[in-house]
This record gives C-alpha cells, sequence and structure tokens, in this order.
C-alpha cells in the first residue's frame, strides 16, 4: 500500500473521536491511510454503528414465537403471519437530507426502505410515512413539506407500492430538523426469504443497478451530526433517486432469488459498497477482495474512498455460487441493469480493497460491525431541568369556557389535527387494489393479500409532545395507541419496528429521554407481546435553536383473518346507534391540544395510561368486532372524544348528540386525551347483548348519545352542522399552507 497514513486531525474532521482514532491504529497495527479512515468514519458513525444507542436497544423485547428474523439479524424483521407466509417490515429516517433537500431526501428514504423489504426475497406491498414539520406559518416549513410530500408521492407513485397510512404533525420544534420517517411492508412466502451473509469460499461478489456516482458520499457521517448553517454545503451528501429503475431492480432481484443461486444479497444504502461489504463479510465470518475500479461508474474521476462511500441509489450487492453466476447475469441484462462481479469472498476476515491493481485499504470486517469493532457507549443522563415546569402544572387554572362550539372549530383547525387530504390525495394509495381503507376508514390501514385468507392491518404514531412531558409514558402511549388503532380496525398486534428519532446524545438530557423512552416502549411491547424486529435510530435531529422533541416512531403490524368480512370501519353506519365510549373516562386534560394549543400551555404531564386497562380494552374491542356487536369503532386520540366523533361522523355525514357526565369537566370529557379510550357505535338490535358482553368484561362502558341528525349536539346545543364544521377540517391545512 503506497498510500500515506493520516493524522488525527484529518480523523476528528471526518468525525471520529481521538480514542477512536487510537483504537483504529491498535486493530490496524498502524496508521491508517485516508481511504481506510473514511471506511471507519462512516460504519463507526451513529447511523451505522448505533455507538451511543445500542446498550439501551438490547433491552428492548425482540423474541417471539412468530419472529423468524429479529432486529439485527436481517435486512428488515421478518414475522409468520401463517398461510405459509411471511411479513417483511422495516421503518427508516431520512431526516438530515430532508432538512436541506426536501424532494431527494423524502424521496430516496422511500426507495432504500423499499430496498431494504425486497432485499429480504419479499415483495412490498404497502407504504406508510410518518412526518413531522415546524410552525406552517414560517416560508420554510411550507418549503420543506411540500419538497417531502411531493419526493414521497412521485417516488412511491412510479414505484408502485401504495402508500396506506401515515401522520402529520406540525410543532415548532421541528423549525429547523424535519422528521422523514418511511416504513415499508413486504410478503414472502415462509422459508424463501434472502438473507444479508457473504457465504463460500470464491464465490463471486456482484454490484447489481444503478452505476455508482458522488451523490450520497459521507451521508451516514452527515447524517451523525447537527443541523447547522453550513449543513447546506453539505448537499451533494443527499442522494438522487430513480424509482424507475427501482422497479426494475425489484422485479430482477426477486427473478434472481427464485434461481437458488444467490447465496447472499443485501441493499446498498448508508455508506454504500462499503456498509454492504463489511455486514454481509462479517456476519458470514468470511472476508473479500474487491476490485473497485470494476465498479460501474456514471464519472470517470472517482477515486477509491468516493466509490467506497458513495450512496447513489438503486444499488445491491449480490454473492452468488461460483460457476452458477449465468442465470444471474441474464437476468439483469434482461432488465438492462448493471452486474458487475467487483469481488470474491475470501476465507481471511479482512476486506482488501484494490484499486487498478494496488491494495488502497485492508480492514478486518469485524472491526467495522455494530457486535463487532464499532466502539459502543453509554452517555451521560440528566433529567431535563424543564420538567419542574411540568411539575407546576394546575389544571384548576385552566378556565372552562363556556362556548365550546368556537373550541371545536379552533382544534379543527389545527394542522396536526386538521385533515391531511392536501398530503394524502398525492399519494397512490390504491395501487395493486389490495387497499381496504380508500372508502371505507378505520383506525389503521387493511391490506389485501391477495388469495389468501389473511390480510395486514399497519399503522404508524407518536405523539411526541407526550414523550417530551414524559419520556416513559410519552412512548408508552406511541405503542399503546398503534395497538388501539389495529384493534379498531379488527386486527390482532403483530410486530412492531421504529424509527427512534432524538437531539444529540452528548446532551445529558437528550439521553435521560432517549433511555426512558426505551424503557416506556419495552414495557408496552412486553404487555402487548408485540416484539421489536428492528428500525432506526436517528439521532442528533437538533440545530442551534435546540433538541427537536423526542420522537420515538412507532410502527406496527397486525394481521386479521378473513378481512373482507371481519374489519371494522370508524364511520357511523345509521341514525339511532347507540354511542359507548369504553375505557376509564379520566378526567385529563394535561398535555392535550386543547390544553397546548388553545390555552398556550406548553408545559403539561403526559396524560393517563395504565396499560393493563389497556391490554383489557383491546381485548374486549376485538371480541366486540368478532361478535358482530358494533357498528364502529374509532379511538381517542389527538383533540380528545369530540374530534373523534366528528371524524366518524365526517366519514358518514351523520351526525350525533351526546350528554357530558355530571361531576367532570366538560372540557376535560371533550377534549383531554387520556389514553385506554374508544368510542363505538351500536345499534339496536345489538345492544343487549354488547350491554350483556360489557358487563362480564371489566371494562368500563358509559353510553353517552347516540347518532342522530346533521349537526355535532353537546347537551342540547350544537357545536355545529357537521358540513360547516367538517368544511373547516377538511380545508384548514390549504388555507394555511398557501396563505399568502
Amino acid at each position: 500500500m503506497s498510500t500515506p497514513a493520516v493524522t488525527l486531525s484529518v480523523a476528528e474532521q471526518l468525525g471520529l473521536l481521538p480514542e477512536e482514532y487510537n483504537q483504529i491504529i491498535e486493530i490496524l497495527g498502524r496508521n491508517p491511510n485516508f481511504t481506510e479512515l473514511s471506511v471507519y468514519s462512516v460504519m463507526w458513525s451513529e447511523h451505522c454503528s448505533y455507538k451511543n444507542s445500542i446498550l439501551q436497544l438490547k433491552t428492548l423485547p425482540s423474541k417471539g414465537e412468530k419472529v423468524l428474523a429479529g432486529a439485527g439479524e436481517e435486512g428488515a424483521g421478518l414475522m409468520d403471519i401463517g398461510h405459509d407466509l411471511a411479513v417483511a417490515f422495516k421503518m427508516e429516517s431520512h431526516n438530515h437530507p430532508s432538512a436541506i433537500e426536501p424532494y431527494q431526501g423524502a424521496a430516496t428514504g422511500v426507495g432504500g426502505i423499499h430496498r431494504d423489504i425486497f432485499s429480504m426475497g419479499a415483495r412490498p406491498i404497502a407504504a406508510l410515512d410518518s412526518l413531522r414539520f415546524g410552525a406552517l406559518d414560517i416560508p420554510k416549513t411550507r418549503h420543506l413539506i411540500k419538497g417531502v410530500v411531493k419526493g414521497i408521492g412521485d417516488y412511491g407513485n412510479a414505484f408502485g407500492v401504495p402508500t396506506v397510512a401515515g401522520d402529520v404533525t406540525f410543532d415548532s420544534c421541528y423549525n429547523i430538523n424535519p422528521l422523514v420517517n418511511a416504513m415499508s411492508v413486504g410478503i414472502v412466502e415462509r422459508g424463501k426469504s434472502a438473507t444479508a451473509t457473504a457465504a463460500g469460499i470464491g464465490n463471486p461478489v456482484f454490484i447489481v443497478g444503478s452505476s455508482t456516482g458522488k451523490d450520497g458520499i459521507h451521508g451516514a457521517t452527515f447524517a451523525s451530526e447537527d443541523i447547522s448553517d453550513e449543513s447546506e454545503e453539505k448537499l451533494p451528501s443527499v442522494q438522487v433517486g430513480d424509482p424507475f429503475t427501482e422497479k426494475l431492480l425489484l422485479e430482477a432481484t426477486l427473478e434472481a432469488l427464485e434461481t437458488g443461486v444467490v447465496v447472499g444479497v443485501q441493499d446498498m444504502g448508508a455508506a454504500g459498497i462499503t456498509c454492504a461489504t463489511s455486514e454481509t463479510a462479517a456476519k458470514g465470518n468470511v472476508g473479500m477482495n474487491v476490485w473497485l475500479d470494476k465498479v460501474p461508474m456514471r464519472q470517470d474521476d472517482m477515486v477509491p474512498f468516493e466509490i467506497l462511500l458513495s450512496e447513489s441509489q438503486e444499488r445491491m450487492l449480490f454473492i452468488v455460487e461460483k460457476g452458477n453466476e449465468k442465470p444471474v447475469l441474464d437476468i439483469f441484462e434482461k432488465w438492462d441493469l448493471n452486474c458487475a462481479q467487483i469481488g470474491e469472498v475470501i476465507e481471511e476476515e479482512v476486506l482488501r480493497y484494490h484499486f487498478h491493481g494496488e491494495v488502497v485499504a485492508e480492514v478486518p470486517a469485524q472491526s467495522l460491525v455494530l457486535g463487532g469493532g464499532a466502539p459502543v457507549y453509554t452517555r451521560e443522563q440528566k433529567e431535563p431541568a424543564y420538567f419542574e415546569q411540568i411539575r407546576a402544572f394546575d389544571p384548576d387554572q385552566i378556565p372552562v369556557p363556556t362556548h365550546h362550539a368556537k373550541v371545536v372549530e379552533f382544534l379543527l383547525s389545527q394542522p396536526t389535527i386538521a385533515s391531511k387530504r392536501w398530503v394524502t390525495e398525492q399519494y397512490d394509495s390504491m395501487v395493486g387494489t389490495a387497499n381496504m381503507t380508500t372508502n371505507a376508514p378505520s383506525d389503521a390501514a387493511i391490506v389485501r393479500i391477495k388469495g389468501k385468507e389473511v390480510g395486514l392491518v399497519v399503522t404508524s404514531d407518536c405523539n411526541s409532545r407526550f414523550v417530551y412531558s414524559n419520556p416513559e409514558k410519552g412512548a408508552a402511549h406511541a405503542v399503546s395507541e398503534s395497538a388501539r388503532n389495529i384493534v379498531c380496525a379488527g386486527g390482532t398486534p403483530l410486530g412492531v419496528t421504529n424509527c427512534l428519532n432524538f437531539g444529540n446524545p452528548y446532551d445529558p438530557e437528550v439521553y435521560f429521554q432517549f433511555a426512558q423512552a426505551i424503557k416506556g416502549m419495552g414495557d408496552a411491547c412486553r404487555k402487548f407481546d408485540t416484539p421489536i424486529t428492528g428500525g432506526n435510530v436517528s439521532l442528533y435531529n437538533q440545530s442551534e435553536t435546540g433538541p427537536i422533541y423526542p420522537t420515538p416512531m412507532i410502527g406496527m403490524v397486525g394481521t386479521i383473518e378473513q378481512p373482507e368480512t371481519s374489519s371494522m370501519s370508524m364511520n357511523f353506519k345509521q341514525e339511532g346507534d347507540a354511542l359507548y365510549l369504553l375505557g376509564n373516562n379520566v378526567e385529563d386534560i394535561a398535555c392535550s391540544e386543547y390544553v397546548y394549543r388553545y390555552h398556550n400551555v406548553s408545559h403539561s404531564p403526559a396524560p393517563y395510561i395504565d396499560l393493563d386497562e389497556e391490554l383489557a380494552l383491546q381485548k374486549v374491542v376485538l371480541e366486540l368486532i368478532g361478535g358482530k356487536l358494533i357498528q364502529s369503532a374509532h379511538d381517542i386520540s389527538d383533540g380528545g372524544l369530540v374530534v373523534s366523533l366528528l371524524e366518524s361522523s365526517f366519514t358518514s355525514g351523520k351526525g350525533f348528540s351526546i350528554q357530558a357526565p355530571e361531576g367532570m369537566r366538560v372540557d376535560a370529557f371533550l377534549y383531554g386525551e387520556a389514553g385506554g379510550r374508544v368510542v363505538v357505535s351500536v345499534n339496536a338490535e345489538q345492544r343487549e347483548a354488547f350491554e350483556a358482553h360489557m358487563a362480564a368484561s371489566n371494562v368500563s362502558c358509559l353510553n353517552i348519545g347516540q347518532v342522530a341528525g346533521a349537526d355535532a349536539v353537546l347537551d342540547g346545543d350544537s357545536l355545529g352542522t357537521i358540513e360547516g364544521l367538517k368544511e373547516i377540517y377538511d380545508n384548514a391545512l390549504e388555507n394555511v399552507l398557501f396563505a399568502k
């Protein structure tokens, strides 16, 4: 190797700590050269190594009788859903790229998460996206949301996978640093999934798909630092996507896997060739010779570190049986995609990168990866100072409104609560004709698996304000609401993927939030028997104005047998149906949109949650749906009971009349966001059996009114017509987004 060694100062510029630089010298037995140091800088970044988070993540439940591939084992989680099928699913972030180039940042986030799924041999059948933006009165926020939504829509629509669910929330804490979390769900026959493992000494290593360019270089490092004024200068770290090439790559990959000669396959996402070669080699306890000059390139002047670190999109790494390369080569030629041998598997557990006959980098594979030589840290924790403001909250100081119609109109006009139709109408939700909730909305999306008697129920959720107020309780709320949404649609919760969006881990208050959120998430997942099969950690979501609210996004998958006949929607069905509130109707206004927005109280405790009560509620709701004892089901979340009722009205055109219970604050009844509550409607013929079933359960049940008329009525007074309130709800986001 003739390339010179580099100094500590260069290592620090690449994001490595002094002790990490010394560790690299110890591993190699010499000073690294620039290419080697670049390799370590990306593989030891938080984005790839989880060095500041892995010890916390290992406390999460990841095992279960239906788990086929758990957290960290493959490119995505894999779970048995019966009927000789398995579901592959995963959620990841593309926050930093989207902050500086929203269109490509969001588009390539969609492309990357789908590749994680079909690299498992699964065909993606559904996409979800969870987005967080700043205040909409800021021009930058309007620029970001327009770019992100268009990027998601253009890529997903062209790729041909429906976007079936997700959520959008707005808060000033995301003004500089938006969150773009994408989730993909796919199906594979059980026993036919692929593995991201290199094996077989002498087996050839191929790069397939697009050519390699200079886009995305040091993208993993970029994602492992705070957003700052200098971030715009790192625009080359944002990848450029091509959904049409991705579609070809999907079909070619699945066809190649059918040949039975593909030993291992991995998507080239963060850190590109570096990550794909090191992780597959380390997993197989082998090494590789890699010839970088054989990589198909779209730029002539690329040097070794650029080729290794490029995050050009729509590329995969294949390890193929030696002597059986022709079927794979023929398939990729048919689909007009690159399929070039760039290396071979070797017995020595080292990655030896060559360029025009010279070894330009030589590193032990295990030294690069999580669970191998990558560093692991536990950072300092400190309870956030703002907790004192939260403890000082006194609900008695919040006046109860006398004119609730005004409050209802105010809440419906808030972008977080209002209809997101401007967003969702840009997504193709019906391609493939598997989405069953396009015309009959449910709390979660129901996806048909054609030719099978089982369907999937999918959702994503997180109220970051709850997590900010109490990280442990807030994370438990996120898991609970996701499970509750699946249950209200008629599904049984199965497993979880997550996207853990937090600030800088070197900030003790941020690390406290992270550790406590992990605890709450783990407790809830254990309670609902929904193991976490993988996901993504996105730290450094922070700028000079401070960190974002801690946002541990939950993506959950459930199953539903015979979905055509056993699913449940949220819309009211007929006049005269009785309305019941299921769950503990506690008096709690804390942390609600009502307190936060209407009364401008920024600090209050996370609302009530009891995991045992939540589990009992979900069990009884599934029993009611299975017994055909209810007409609709809708959980209570953002905006409280009144918003849940109105959403059921908006999808049916039918109004309601309810009565507030005596001895309870009316605003807590209408707008409180305590967990573990569901509204159901029951027709006259079902009512006796319904009430008998509830009486035999240990779940609270309160008759609050009935489906009636064309207005929303509280204690005999109209809160407005359903038509008029729906107009506010439908147009609020666009009115703000396109305000002059």
